[in-house]
């Protein structure tokens, strides 16, 4: 059985309010015995919150303001997102970065709330949980000055590929992985990235609900992913560093463990 850390998991959102304890009991029957829930905006962090305070020895959470809702960020969102991060259950601020695929938020928006929480991560110490999706170039423009300010960082849901990485570990930054590397449409780039991951860089994640591994079977009527499925998508990377799984698994738990501080399980 596998001690695995899904290092981002969306379990605030709605789609798990009728079952959100059977998630975490078959979560933990597949091996997954922490997980982070991911902070989106000041609302699903303190739902983040509560859940972590209701299973406080499997769950933490990441506290921050997603570029889709960056237009949300001023200096009430920012004062309330500096005193959760305070509090020891969260490990991370963010989710943060830029996202000009969607472009939810105007870019401006983007760039002055990821700004913000990089300066925030850095006054409070804690790593810096990121997103970037068609804003790479920018991503790293922004992040390369104050890298140096940060305790550390995670590319959260990597899909790019060895120029991107490259990029990434250029700035010590852990890389997440997700059911991308399961993806025979768009996942080639980081297929061919993921045996590049230094041994030591290298988490797992479901991204859950989002993200189900499409070559999962077979596939959950609802379509909802769940970090019971972190297993299914260790395995695809595993594979794909020709390494043995369990040295893939003890790998990315003590990397999550090192990066976000937690206690050695």
């Amino acid at each position: 059985m596998f001690d695995l850390i899904d290092i981002g998991a969306n379990l605030t959102h709605d789609s798990f309010d009728a079952d959100r304890d059977a998630v975490l009991a078959r979560a933990a029957a597949a091996g997954v015995a922490r997980i982070i829930v991911t902070g989106t905006s000041v609302t699903s962090s303190v739902q983040a919150a509560e859940l972590c305070d209701a299973h406080p020895k499997r769950l933490s959470a990441t506290a921050g303001v997603h570029p889709h809702h960056a237009a949300e960020l001023d200096a009430h969102t920012s004062a309330a997102l500096r005193s959760l991060l305070a509090a020891p259950q969260f490990v991370a601020a963010g989710e943060c970065g830029l996202d000009f695929f969607r472009d939810y938020s105007p870019r401006d928006a983007q760039r002055r709330a990821f700004a913000a929480q990089l300066e925030l991560a850095a006054e409070v110490g804690k790593p810096v949980f990121l997103h970037q999706r068609d804003a790479h170039e920018e991503f790293v423009a922004m992040l390369a000055p104050k890298r140096a300010a940060l305790v550390g960082g995670v590319a959260h849901c990597f899909t790019g590929g060895p120029k991107e990485l490259d990029a990434y570990l250029e700035l010590d930054l852990y890389i997440g992985v997700t059911r991308w590397v399961c993806d025979e449409r768009r996942g080639a780039d980081l297929r061919a990235a993921v045996p590049r991951i230094p041994l030591e860089r290298l988490l797992v994640e479901t991204d859950a609900p989002y993200l189900l591994p499409r070559d999962l079977a077979p596939k959950p009527q609802s379509r909802r992913n769940e970090p019971q499925f972190l297993s299914h998508v260790l395995e695809r990377v595993a594979a794909l560093r020709e390494q043995p799984v369990d040295v893939v698994a003890r790998a990315t738990t003590a990397n999550a463990e090192r990066l976000f501080g937690l206690r050695a399980g």
